[in-house]
């Protein structure tokens, strides 16, 4: 039997996470170790007993095994949140293809050791008597300050630690000094900072009406019995936070804890709110607009059991709750979930599987969800609850869908069509209110007809080439290269090129058509500062301004009940994005933007701007009709090969060196094609990425498909190996990204 030795932490912290030792695992103790097990191991030159988390378990030594210590036992009943965590780690390093060291870094982001904002007291210990013999002794030794601090402490025997160090001018030493000498105490009260503690008491929701009540239920009988992650599909203003709110309860009052996902910073604002107003105190957040002490704070706090509940993008999904009973994940399916960093993980896919280790549950929501999770609804993998009907009985907004190839043929070039410029006119005079959304998502570098509506497409990826400064239009997938185009090659039309127009410059029009309106701007630029997005949103929210105007991130999960107009921008932008979701990306964003109009007793209006008006994208999110866009695009992914239907692998390479990367990138598709053998794998690329440098690294990437995911997993493990043994490959950072299916 070959010997077995692990690699084991001693010190969760972040400066010390890549610092690992490896010792042998006794036989006795082989079946009962694997990543995430506590253990008890000798360390130091003094072999003192402490306890270590083991991150591997291997059958190769990496020192003379007579220097080699040996595990002395696993810690029973030792399943605390860092092993549960670490086991976490073990499973994104194997599933996302990155290394332990990067996976633990993720799931432990924060100091286990951060300490909350400290406040001192300085207390006198020593009586009269001998406070009279030291005061004696330090005048002959002509210590000033220590004289100072004694007769402070005689006159008052508590004093704050700021009127010490700051008044008094006392030093750390010297306090340090008395301490030692029995003087006084140094007494250190942690307080952790609270973000959400002035937004609890506010109005509470109403009681679930009887389709929530039936989707509450329905998901309770599923928790026990197969206790599968739970899809509720409810059209926009459904209810889905009364309804987790429901679910939420329940785990709480069995003493367990809640992590609360959303995708944007801009979400915060309402969903606290919320939040707060049902649980208070017990409601916590984390973004990343926060310090990162206070970040620091919050999941100390969650780990001291003092607060239940976590709100928070992506990197909340690592809480540090020891009995988490529920992770409920709100707008599935935004791309936010899905990390552009090492490991690559999907936090949907993350969360189910933390859930499992935890013996959780995973409810999630949209009215537009991934086609990836509703293809787990179809395979079985996850539970479908469908919501209908909006909360209250309100009705769906109504839609006008604006053909910009028609408003150019009568001489409008305005941004703005005919029809949504008398519907805004209309608002104004009603005093209601008119969101505006520019859909930005993949507006760079697509070339398009403004008199037609033809994009210039790759005729072997049907994604949208990209214009470069060569003169020449990419594909990113493939690199297939054709001469920049003049004129519409469907109709003719000179009016081809990119798509120019901004926020700012939208905002401007808005104020010359409208000069008496109050417009609000939402995007990257006035959400710069830490608590923006709560102004412009709460400002918006009381009244103070007419129009708002932004990107995507003012059309996801807000609920202003007096806006009854919302404008679609350039709706079809994101169609041409170089990617296989384009339209999924599209229908999503437009149906999301329809849901904002409406929400209150007023009837909405929404007008999509688009000149592809047919395209089943545009059609389906105007009817608000998921089902049959979701036959559609299912139909397109299986035609294509593209995931659910087939599994995906990108591989991402960077470099300083373009020459030398493309080299890489070639010798990495030279050696899938000669390890594929006879299996049903397809090869594309290697092809520059969709924005080919960032901060002077060249970005390429390699597309491997095929049926299944044993297959991509297999040839990725073993490109890994073919990586680390050649060296021409240390100077190009390379990242695994798995799209797969359920």
């Amino acid at each position: 039997m070959s010997s077995v030795y692990a690699d084991v932490i001693v010190d969760i912290t972040n400066e010390k996470l890549d610092r690992t030792f490896q010792y042998k695992v006794p036989p006795e103790l082989t079946g009962e170790i694997s990543p995430g097990t506590a253990v008890q191991i000798p360390f130091g030159n003094g072999n003192r007993t402490i306890t270590g988390y083991v991150l591997s378990v291997g059958n190769e030594p990496k020192y003379p095994q007579d220097r080699m210590k040996a595990i002395l036992a696993v810690q029973k009943d030792a399943a605390t949140v860092e092993t549960k965590l670490i086991a976490l780690a073990a499973w994104m390093r194997h599933t996302y293809g990155s290394t332990m060291i990067q996976a633990l870094k993720t799931v432990l982001p924060v100091k286990v050791k951060a300490r909350g904002k400290e406040t001192r007291e300085i207390a006198l210990l020593a009586d009269p008597a001998r406070c009279e013999e030291l005061l004696e002794n330090y005048r002959k030794k002509n210590y000033k300050a220590r004289i100072r601090l004694l007769n402070a402490l005689l006159a008052q025997p508590v004093l704050p630690g700021p009127v010490v160090s700051k008044k008094l001018k006392i030093t750390a030493d010297t306090l340090h000094v008395m301490e030692e000498q029995g003087v006084l105490e140094i007494r250190r009260t942690s307080t952790w900072r609270n973000p959400v503690s002035d937004a609890a008491g506010r109005t509470t929701a109403g009681k679930p009406n009887e389709q929530q009540q039936a989707v509450v239920d329905g998901i309770r009988k599923e928790w026990e019995g197969q206790n599968r992650p739970c899809l509720i599909r409810g059209v926009t203003g459904s209810g889905k936070t009364l309804v987790y709110m429901e679910l939420m309860e329940r785990v709480l009052s069995e003493g367990k804890q809640v992590i609360v996902l959303i995708p944007e910073i801009a979400l915060t604002y309402q969903n606290v709110e919320r939040f707060c107003a049902r649980f208070g105190t017990r409601v916590t957040v984390v973004n990343s607009r926060m310090t990162p002490s206070e970040r620091a704070d919050q999941m100390e706090r969650a780990r001291r059991g003092e607060v239940s509940i976590m709100i928070g993008p992506r990197s909340a999904l690592f809480a540090p709750f020891p009995d988490l009973g529920l992770i409920v994940i709100d707008e599935e399916h935004e791309t936010s979930y899905k990390s552009e960093v090492t490991p690559r993980y999907h936090a949907r896919e993350t969360a189910v599987r933390r859930a499992g280790l935890e013996h959780a549950h995973v409810v999630m929501g949209s009215a537009t969800p991934s086609v990836d999770a509703s293809y787990a609804c179809e395979t079985g993998a996850y539970a479908l609850f469908r919501m209908d009907a909006r909360y209250g009985n309100a009705a769906l907004p109504s839609v006008w869908i604006a053909d910009m190839r028609e408003e150019l043929q009568m001489g409008n070039r305005s941004i703005l069509s005919g029809k949504l410029r008398e519907e805004i006119e209309k608002r104004l005079e009603k005093k209601e209110q008119v969101v505006l959304f520019l859909n930005r998502r993949g507006y760079a570098g697509f070339v398009s007809c403004r008199a037609c509506g033809h994009v210039m497409k790759c005729p072997h990826c049907d994604v949208s080439l990209t214009a470069h400064n060569n003169g020449k239009l990419v594909c990113h997938y493939c690199g297939y290269e054709t001469p920049q185009v003049h004129a519409c090659p469907s109709c003719g039309s000179p009016y081809i090129g990119g798509f120019r127009a901004g926020t700012q410059q939208i905002e401007q029009n808005v104020k010359k058509l409208f000069p008496k309106a109050r417009v609000l701007r939402m995007d990257g630029d006035t959400t710069k500062t830490k608590n923006s997005y709560e102004e412009i949103l709460s400002s918006f929210a009381a009244g103070k301004a007419d129009i708002l105007i932004g990107t995507q991130m003012i059309v996801k999960g807000h609920d202003f009940p007096n806006v009854t107009l919302v404008g679609a921008l350039a709706a079809d932008l994101s169609l041409n994005a170089v990617d296989y979701r384009a339209g999924e990306r599209t229908f999503q964003l437009l149906t999301q933007a329809v849901g904002r109009a409406g929400r209150g007793e007023k009837p909405g209006m929404a007008v999509i701007q688009t000149y592809h008006p047919e395209h089943y994208s545009i059609q389906t999110a105007a009817e608000q009709d998921y089902g049959t866009f979701y036959e559609k695009e299912m139909d397109y992914r299986r035609l294509m090969g593209y995931p659910p239907a087939a599994e995906l692998l990108a591989i991402h390479g960077a470099g300083e060196d373009e020459a030398h990367l493309t080299q890489a990138m070639e010798y990495i598709r030279r050696y899938l094609i000669r390890i594929r053998g006879n299996r049903e794998v397809q090869i594309i690329g290697p092809a520059s990425e969709a924005v080919s440098k960032i901060n002077d690294l060249y970005r390429m990437a390699v597309y491997v498909r095929a049926p299944q995911e044993e297959v991509l997993a297999g040839l990725r493990e073993k490109l890994e190996r073919y990586i680390e043994i050649n060296k021409g490959f240390r100077t190009v950072y390379l990242q695994f990204d798995f799209s797969r299916k359920y």
